[in-house]
């Protein structure tokens, strides 16, 4: 586990995301960065890795008590966690779904927004291209929040780029609507004001 403080002048325009890489065979990455403006900075990541032995129940006892307790600590804004990827068998992709699952309601229990992103999405917005390798995720992460080494183990980095993949989208959607709201009062004001009618009283 890696933290690091982040310091923002405008806390006004902040956001602070808590990314999720569920998995059910290996480590469950996650990551807490914080962005304000085009700044992203990280606070936290790391991975949770469970002996072999330990019972599916057990994972997702843990990973709640681990989502749970980073919502409680960091405050997050938003949570964003990886869709179930299609490719996977059923089995696989049935666990899968009952992790997020556990994800989904940590945030739930805290008020706190969910969000669900396709890996060819995440990897589309935070690399460039649905394709990437983990080591080009890696990569852009590192380049992304400013870090000296590539974020370790690759399930952190994962995870660290889902919640980069949502700034990046809430931000545009901000700048969407910001667009959209600009337009619609200038073509209103473009209009002109209705015409006053004077109406004389007579004497």
């Amino acid at each position: 586990m890696a933290a690091h403080s982040c310091h923002s002048e405008n806390s006004r325009h902040r956001l602070r995301v808590l990314g999720v890489d569920p998995s059910v065979a290996g480590a469950t990455g996650y990551g807490v960065i914080e962005v304000t403006g085009s700044q992203s900075c990280l606070m936290r990541f790391g991975a949770l890795r469970l002996p072999a032995r330990a019972t599916f129940a057990v994972r997702l006892r843990e990973i709640h008590f681990l989502i749970s307790g980073l919502v409680e600590q960091f405050r997050p804004d938003a949570v964003a966690v990886e869709s179930v990827f299609t490719a996977l068998n059923v089995r696989t992709a049935l666990k899968l779904a009952e992790m997020r699952g556990v994800v989904l309601l940590a945030a739930a229990q805290a008020q706190i927004p969910a969000h669900s992103y396709a890996p060819r999405e995440i990897k589309a917005t935070v690399a460039g291209f649905g394709g990437a390798s983990k080591q080009q995720i890696q990569q852009m992460v590192r380049s992304l929040l400013r870090l000296r080494d590539c974020p370790e183990p690759a399930d952190a980095a994962d995870a660290l780029a889902v919640a980069l993949c949502h700034a990046q989208m809430s931000r545009a959607r901000d700048r969407f609507a910001a667009a959209t709201r600009s337009k619609f009062v200038t073509g209103a004001s473009s209009q002109g004001a209705a015409p006053r009618v004077s109406i004389s009283r007579g004497q």
